[in-house]
This record gives C-alpha cells, structure tokens and sequence, in this order.
C-alpha cells in the first residue's frame, strides 16, 4: 500500500516528531511504501521574530489563512522549513534506523509551481483587497520519477513544502495542498493529514465519515484551520487517491490507528 502523511507543524516538538510517532512510522514503513511531508509553520514564526521579522498572516475570500510570502519571508522560510526543521525530522528518524531522505519540492523540481501574481484578501475592514502576490505559489506539477525512484531503492522520503516556478524562483506552497498533490501523483490509497485535534468537526461533533460532494456543501461551516486540509482532502481524492483521513498526530498509533479505521474522518469520493 502507499501511503502519503502530513505531519503538522503542531505535532512537532522541537522540530522533530516524538517516540510514539517516530515507532508508529516505523511500523507502517516495514510493510507499506510511505512518504512524509511536514509543516512547521509556526517555528517560521518563531524564528523570523527573533530575527526582527513579524510575520503578516492575510485571508482568502474563501476563507484560507495563509502567510504572506515577500522575499525576506521567504529566505527564513526556506532556512527554517527546508533547513533546520527537515534535517530535524531526518536525522531523528536515521537515529531510529529508518532509511531517510530529506528534500525539498525544490530538489530535482520535485513540485512544480505557478507563482501567484496577485493575491485577493479580505483586509480587517472586511473588504477585498488585490495585493501583490509575493513568493507563494499553486502546485502544477509533480516529479514523480524521482519519488518512485526514492520508493522503489527502499528510502523513506521526508518532503518540506517548497516549490520551483516557472522563472526557477523559490516559491512558498501550503503543506497540505503539497501533501495533496504527491499524493495524488504517486495515486497513493491513503492520504492521512495528521494535525492537533482528533478530526473534522462539524455542528459540534467529530465527524466520523463524509463524502467529497457533502463536505463540499459544508465548507462555509469550516473554520480557517481546518480549511485547508479540506480542500486537500477533496484535491486528493479528484486526483485519484482511494481515501483521506484527518485525525489527530497525538493519539498513540496515530498512523496504524488511522490505516486500522479507529480514529480520525474519513473523507471518499462521491
């Protein structure tokens, strides 16, 4: 089976996952072909206002909370997600003797981007506003020649969410659209985006099961941070991976608990 999973930047304690994560991708590893792609955002964070560097957070019409990309931004972006974090996360998983490899979507144009010339927000008025778009890009493309080479030697890879544009710049991409789209390359039977809370919840309860065309009817009843991974769940799924689960990375077992149908929602086609 393959398997694509996003670690959230929420689930990482000191940039690296913790022991009960580390022996559940461990387990899955020895018996399914796994790729890891990991957030972090919020040590971006950290770091760029240590550096003096506040970061500014906008949002979509459709309600995307994202952060804006200038060219300062993205320089401690790709610092701290391609470098101290994902070197983090690898040379902890090596020390447990799983065979690592560490990239970005920029190493060997692993995901391809169109860079985004202009941006709609909605300003803290409430009111539209067109802004430039910055170094963020939308994902077109993925190499999945070198991923299945990865797979196929016996690697694990662990992807950061960077990507290279049309120009060859460096562009910022959302972790779980990044997510979504090796997944839907590789047609993985299992995308599972792994965050701080046990699933998607809806009108106040967990929400167990919901197919694409129901969640699509309840995207405005979805907060800024869930959003995202919703809209990764149904790019995924129109790509033609078999199921998404979101479910929470701090529960034990979190990966074999979700491959097992004990935790998190489940999100199929239809």
């Amino acid at each position: 089976m393959k398997l694509v999973v996003k670690i959230g930047g929420s689930i990482l304690k000191d940039g690296a996952p913790d022991v009960n994560l580390i022996n559940d991708v461990k387990d899955v590893f020895s018996n399914h072909k796994l790729v890891l792609v990991h957030g972090g955002g919020d040590e971006v964070t950290s770091i760029a206002s240590k550096m003096g560097k506040e970061q500014v957070f906008i949002t979509s019409p459709d309600g995307f909370r994202s952060r804006y990309t200038d060219k300062e931004t993205l320089d401690i972006y790709v610092m701290v997600m391609a470098g101290k974090i994902n070197k983090e996360i690898v040379s902890t998983l090596l020390e447990f003797g799983l065979p690592v490899v560490g990239i970005s979507g920029v190493d060997g144009g692993l995901l391809r981007a169109e860079r985004k010339k202009k941006l709609v927000i909605i300003d803290e008025k409430g009111r539209k506003r067109v802004i430039p778009g910055g170094y963020t890009g939308k994902i077109v493309a993925v190499n999945i020649g070198l991923l299945e080479t990865l797979l196929n030697s016996g690697y694990l890879p662990v992807i950061s969410p960077l990507a290279i544009g049309s120009e060859y710049e460096i562009l910022n991409v959302d972790g779980d659209r990044a997510a979504s789209y090796v997944a839907g390359a590789l047609k993985a039977d299992n995308l599972i985006l792994l965050t701080d809370v046990e699933g998607l919840i809806l009108d106040g309860e967990l929400c167990r099961e919901i197919s694409s065309t129901q969640l699509k009817e309840k995207l405005k009843k979805i907060g800024p941070g869930m959003i995202t991974k919703v809209y990764a769940a149904i790019e995924a799924l129109e790509m033609g991976v078999d199921k998404v689960v979101i479910s929470s990375g701090l529960r034990l077992k979190p990966i074999i608990s979700v491959i097992e149908g004990e935790a998190g929602t489940v999100v199929y086609r239809g």
